[in-house]
């Protein structure tokens, strides 16, 4: 039995599908006010809890063995990316689990001290490398499933807002293959006990995703290209009446002032570990929307 924490998210939701279609029995951690419709219909045991309760994470990790948490926050890094992912390391021990995939995010071990979500998994990852269960780590840059509503609104408007540096390079990872990887990594020996970097086969610049869909789409881009100070000032803003948020936006920030992008050997060892080609970000945004 497969555990999937995030199981509605853009990741999860393609692990459970794989895994499903290998006809593996799934339990697919997801709250009430979700949308696990078609979970169900795939045959995925529905557990329906709260990542923030103890007493529920204990439950859903009765008789697995195998858990992959692939969860976020919306701002509750401190519950969520980081006390639940450690309850559940500690019923994965307790219960003998073989194996533990986490998904981190790249760049974690920079040691931003304003993005909170970094630092919450980057202590994640320490615990589960230092817990003594077999895992992998898998650490991916943006993820192409992510642009999916930027495209759709370029469709309508030919717009794209690019905060910040347009030069700063990224390797955005088919979220298909992310889930691919996930899925293989439980039974694949050169993926155990790994961390492992992930992006797509292109490093791209950032104003070359307007670009892309400017291709697709077969219209010149108009780019709004404000600077990344104008999102400190909102921040700033938001602190006066909800410090939480600001805290929260700290990650944001970091995302829009830093490069993430995969090297060349690091894609090419993903390739020869998981033995597929992996997929451009042109291509997987093609196929979702149907052009």
């Amino acid at each position: 039995m497969f555990l999937v924490t995030g199981a509605t998210g853009g990741i999860g939701r393609r692990v459970v599908r794989l895994l499903r279609q290998q006809e593996q029995p799934v339990r697919a951690f997801v709250r009430l006010t979700s949308r696990y419709s078609e979970l169900e219909h795939r045959g995925a045991e529905i557990f329906i809890g709260d990542l923030r309760q103890a007493r529920d994470i204990e439950k859903a990790t009765q008789g697995v063995k195998y858990i992959i948490s692939t969860h976020g926050s919306d701002g509750d890094a401190l519950s969520l990316d980081y006390r639940a992912n450690i309850e559940l390391i500690d019923q994965a021990k307790a219960n003998q689990v073989q194996h533990f995939v986490f998904v981190s995010v790249l760049g974690v071990d920079r040691g931003y001290e304003d993005a909170p979500v970094f630092k919450a998994k980057r202590a994640v990852e320490q615990y589960l490398v230092d817990s003594g269960l077999n895992y992998t780590i898998l650490r991916p840059s943006g993820l192409a499933s992510n642009l999916l509503p930027l495209a759709e609104q370029f469709r309508e408007t030919g717009l794209y807002l690019l905060i910040g540096d347009r030069k700063n390079r990224s390797s955005v990872v088919s979220t298909d293959d992310l889930a691919k990887m996930i899925v293989d990594s439980v039974k694949l020996t050169e993926a155990r006990n790994q961390i492992l970097p992930v992006g797509g086969p292109e490093i791209l610049q950032r104003e070359d995703i307007p670009q892309i869909f400017g291709r697709i789409f077969n219209r010149e881009p108009i780019v709004i290209n404000p600077p990344v100070f104008l999102v400190d000032g909102v921040r700033n803003f938001i602190g006066l009446f909800s410090p939480q948020t600001q805290t929260a936006l700290g990650t944001y920030r970091t995302l829009l002032s830093n490069e993430f992008f995969c090297k060349k050997d690091e894609i090419a060892n993903l390739e020869r570990i998981f033995n597929f080609q992996l997929e451009t970000l042109e291509n997987f945004l093609r196929r979702y929307l149907a052009v």
